[in-house]
């Protein structure tokens, strides 16, 4: 619809997709929001770290998870910009996929087709767990 809008996305050291998230700001709010999901997918085997960029929202938010205990306090948070080229690849690759569409109208949209992008991109890596949409 002609406005900005930001696509959170975790990777897990084998470029497994974790967790994905659409939203209209990149503040503490959103990534809070987007760190807390995340988490809920890998409740089962919780990171040693974390790496992301260098935007000043995620040290607020991952500070606020460990308060709340949703994360634990020995956590590792690394903001080298090398450090993030598994994402920042796989990235990439996704917004090669998405130029043709040449935009989306409403959030709604853009949430769905790009859940179906993440999906057939799974699908086609061996990363798809038949029981859900969590990567395996």
């Amino acid at each position: 619809g002609g406005r900005w809008r930001y696509l959170f996305r975790a990777v897990d050291k084998h470029g497994r997709l974790i967790a994905s998230m659409l939203a209209g700001r990149r503040d503490t709010g959103a990534a809070y929001r987007f760190l807390r999901k995340a988490l809920r997918a890998v409740s089962d085997y919780p990171p040693s770290s974390i790496t992301t960029d260098k935007l000043a929202s995620y040290p607020k938010a991952i500070l606020r998870l460990q308060d709340e205990g949703l994360l634990p306090n020995d956590v590792v948070h690394r903001t080298s910009k090398y450090l993030n080229n598994i994402l920042e690849a796989d990235h990439g690759a996704l917004k090669r996929v998405i130029r043709p569409t040449r935009g989306f109208q409403t959030m709604t949209t853009a949430a769905a087709t790009l859940k179906g992008f993440e999906i057939m991109r799974m699908i086609r890596r061996g990363h798809y767990n038949k029981r859900g949409w969590r990567a395996i």
